[in-house]
């Protein structure tokens, strides 16, 4: 009788755990566009480089991966109206004059307590900045191919 008691106790722990053990597992791969996951990981981006460039942005998303509780984005950082962003008045300015700026904007994001935010990110950079990230932060290498 015990070990029947003990086998029903199992099954129904079981039978509660087991469609809830998918809910925390953290997507691989690439979100598609439009989905959560991708609007968190580009907002959390956007409030930083609002902050930096002291206006609103969107992004043209080039390349996202997410693996685990990381994620790497690529891409190009447009104003508000999907226009290319105009950087007069940004600390840009001076490397875009000096011809010492490329367009575009990098990000490694990690999901803690169930939010994405900014580990690190590059804007403009003319070389990879993100060469290191993996080692330097102990990201998965793989996010950044």
């Amino acid at each position: 009788m015990l070990k029947t008691d003990v086998l029903k106790t199992l099954v129904l722990v079981s039978c509660l755990l087991l469609p809830c053990a998918g809910l925390g597992a953290q997507q691989n791969g690439t979100p598609k566009p439009g989905s959560p996951e991708r609007r968190q990981i580009a907002d959390a981006l956007r409030s930083e480089v609002e902050k930096e460039l002291k206006k609103p942005v969107v992004f043209r998303i080039d390349a996202l991966n997410v693996q685990n509780e990381w994620a790497f984005l690529r891409g190009v950082p447009l104003e508000k109206s999907g226009q290319q962003m105009d950087y007069r008045g940004t600390r840009y300015q001076a490397l875009i004059e000096a011809g010492t700026f490329d367009d575009w904007v990098c990000a490694l994001l990690m999901k803690e307590r169930g939010r994405w935010r900014v580990v690190t990110h590059a804007i403009g950079a003319t070389d990879v900045p993100f060469v290191d990230w993996a080692e330097r932060y102990h990201a998965p290498q793989s996010l950044f191919k």
